[in-house]
C-alpha cells in the first residue's frame, strides 16, 4: 500500500501517455514528439496533470522546471528546454510533493543497514559496486550522526540492486538513457531502497558509460531523505553529469541540506 501512495515518487508517469494540449513553443522545429516528450517529462518530474487539460497549468509547470534549472521562465518550449528535458538524469521528481509520509522522514536510528542484492549488474565487477556503495554511504555519513552497516542477509534499511524495466516498485525503468536510477525516502517497506537501471552501461570512471559513483552517492542522498537540489554543483542535481571520481565530493549544499536534517555531530 505504501508503494502506491509513492505517486509522485520515482517514474510516477513513465506510462505513454496522449498529448492532451500543445506547449507554447519557439517557431520552427519542434516536432509533435517533442511537444509529447515534454508532456510527459512534466507528468513524471513536475506533477503536471493532463486530465486538466488547462492551457494555464501546462504552461505554469513548464515555467516551474524553467525556474528550478535557471532557464529563463518564458514558458515557452525552446530547444533549450527541449535539451534539458533529453539529459540522463534521476527518476525523483524535482517538486517536494512525493513524500510517504506528511512529514518529512528520517532514518530515528543512528545505525543504518543496507544490503547490495543478488542483482548485480555485468557491467562492474561486484567487488567494485561493493567499495563504491561504501563510498558513497561514507560520504554521507561523514557529516551527519550516522553509521552504515552492511548486512548479508535478510532486509536491510536500504536494499540496493540493479533492474530491468518493469521490477516489482511499480515505478518501471525505461530502457538506456533517460531515467538512470531512483531511491526511495526513509520509511518501513521500499523506505529507502535506492534501485538502478541495468540498461545503463555502468562504469567505474575509466570508460565512457554512467558513473555509477556519482549516481548512487545522488540516490543515496534519496535514501537518507534529501530531495533535489537546482544547484548544478551539487551532488543532488537531478540531471547526471560526469565528475572527476578521484576528487568527487559533496558540495556545501549537500552537505547543509542533510545536516538540516540529522544535525552535524558525529558523536553516536
Amino acid at each position: 500500500m505504501a508503494a502506491m501512495h509513492l505517486a509522485l515518487l520515482c517514474a510516477v508517469c513513465l506510462l505513454p501517455s496522449s498529448l492532451a494540449l500543445p506547449l507554447p513553443r519557439e517557431a520552427g522545429g519542434t516536432t509533435e514528439q517533442q511537444w509529447k516528450q515534454a508532456q510527459d517529462y512534466l507528468k513524471r518530474f513536475y506533477s503536471y496533470d493532463s486530465q486538466t487539460k488547462s492551457a494555464s497549468d501546462l504552461e505554469a509547470k513548464l515555467k516551474q522546471m524553467q525556474k528550478f534549472f535557471g532557464l529563463p521562465t518564458t514558458g515557452v518550449l525552446s530547444p533549450r528546454v527541449i535539451e534539458t528535458m533529453q539529459r540522463p538524469r534521476c527518476g525523483v521528481p524535482d517538486v517536494a510533493e512525493y513524500s510517504l509520509f506528511p512529514k518529512k522522514s528520517k532514518w530515528t536510528s543512528k545505525i543504518v543497514t543496507y544490503r547490495l542484492v543478488v542483482s548485480y549488474t555485468r557491467d562492474l565487477p561486484s567487488i567494485i559496486v561493493d567499495r563504491f556503495v561504501e563510498k558513497a554511504l561514507k560520504m554521507w555519513g561523514r557529516h551527519i550522526p550516522l553509521l552504515f552497516k552492511r548486512v548479508r542477509w535478510g532486509t536491510a534499511d536500504i536494499m540496493i540492486g540493479f533492474a530491468r524495466g518493469a521490477h516489482g516498485d511499480y515505478y518501471p525503468f525505461d530502457g538506456p538513457g533517460n531515467t538512470l536510477a531512483h531511491a526511495f525516502e526513509p520509511g518501513p517497506g521500499l523506505g529507502g531502497d535506492a534501485h538502478f537501471d541495468d540498461d545503463e552501461t555502468w562504469t567505474d570512471g575509466s570508460r565512457i558509460g554512467i558513473n555509477f559513483l556519482v549516481t548512487a552517492t545522488h540516490e543515496f542522498g534519496h535514501s537518507l531523505g534529501l530531495g533535489h537540489s537546482s544547484d548544478p554543483k551539487a551532488v543532488m542535481y537531478p540531471v547526471y553529469g560526469s565528475r572527476d571520481v578521484n576528487n568527487f565530493k559533496l558540495s556545501q549544499d549537500d552537505i547543509e541540506g542533510i545536516q538540516k536534517i540529522y544535525g552535524n555531530t558525529n558523536t553516536i
